[in-house]
């Protein structure tokens, strides 16, 4: 008996609450929207997505929600037309009970920047673009070069992933570029060479090849003795010979306006490109001093 008791209690309260929950669906289906609030959920000091910019967003895509009955929101529809956005990383919508329409963002994590001719755009690890602006400025390892469908600018994440992670490697390196799938050119923070990787596969052998190089090779035959350093080969390493001598190295004037050598400048140099400069004289001939004509005698008078 009091088993049957305690089972009819737990009905009762089961369709009480089915009940009060179809009552406040219905409520909230029936209410009007009133506000809508954003919220950035990683914004930090270099947030570059704000609530304004969102609402903005919505309106320009046509999206008006405020004044609409909550059960005629879409919110699945809201999500996917906020995650189109190139400043987005992800979005998600909550209808609230109270008449509100909750959003919450993530904006877009750059992992490295690209320069592509004229074009320059940051990339997250999702592939993600998003064009680069003088409003915002991210700190993240530059990266030169053009990508395709096939060869995606993430292709290179487990490559600039080692490099970040080992703190010489970072220290050295001050960017990428990317010639073609075989030939990745890493330019070092020291003038004087670059680096030849040639693929983004086996990078980790690849440094280690080229920390023996620079420990054991260079100190003894000189830092600017090759223009090019190839680790892209197992189990050798090539270095290219210098056919001209590194220029003096200027120290940096602020007021300067002269834009530095870009990578193709820094890494050419062939001994057919190039000609031999003839020595200049070491010393000039001196003038030779006019020599004095004797004066004749002059003659006396008998």
């Amino acid at each position: 008996m009091k088993r049957l008791i305690q089972n009819s209690i737990l009905i009762v309260l089961a369709v009480a609450l089915t009940t009060g929950i179809l009552w406040a669906r219905g409520k909230s289906r029936g209410e009007l929207c009133q506000r809508i609030d954003v919220q950035v959920v990683n914004a930090d000091s270099t947030s570059f997505v704000t609530p304004e910019g969102v609402l903005s967003d919505l309106k320009g895509q046509g999206i008006k929600v405020v004044g609409k009955h909550m059960g005629d929101i879409n919110a699945s529809d809201i999500e996917e037309a906020l995650r189109l956005s190139p400043y987005l990383e992800n979005a998600d919508c909550v209808k609230c009970q109270d008449g509100r329409l909750l959003i919450r963002v993530s904006q877009l994590v750059p992992v490295f920047r690209v320069f592509d001719g004229e074009e320059s755009y940051y990339v997250n690890r999702a592939g993600k673009r998003m064009a680069a602006n003088a409003y915002y400025h991210c700190d993240v390892p530059v990266v030169q070069g053009h990508f395709t469908r096939a060869y995606p600018p993430t292709r290179l994440l487990p490559l600039i992933d080692y490099v970040e992670g080992d703190s010489l490697l970072h220290s050295l390196v001050t960017m990428y570029c990317v010639r073609d799938t075989n030939n990745i050119i890493i330019v070092p923070d020291f003038s004087g060479h670059v680096v030849n990787i040639g693929n983004a596969d086996g990078f980790d052998n690849k440094f280690a090849k080229l920390k023996l190089f620079y420990s054991e090779v260079l100190p003894k035959r000189g830092w600017n003795t090759y223009d090019t350093i190839s680790v892209k080969w197992n189990h050798q390493i090539v270095a290219t010979r210098r056919v001209k001598a590194v220029p003096q190295i200027i120290e940096y004037d602020p007021e300067d306006d002269e834009q530095a050598p870009d990578i193709e400048t820094m890494t050419t140099g062939t001994a057919a490109d190039v000609k031999k400069e003839k020595p200049e004289q070491a010393k000039k001939q001196e003038a030779k001093p006019e020599e004095k004509k004797d004066a004749k005698p002059d003659k006396k008078s008998n």
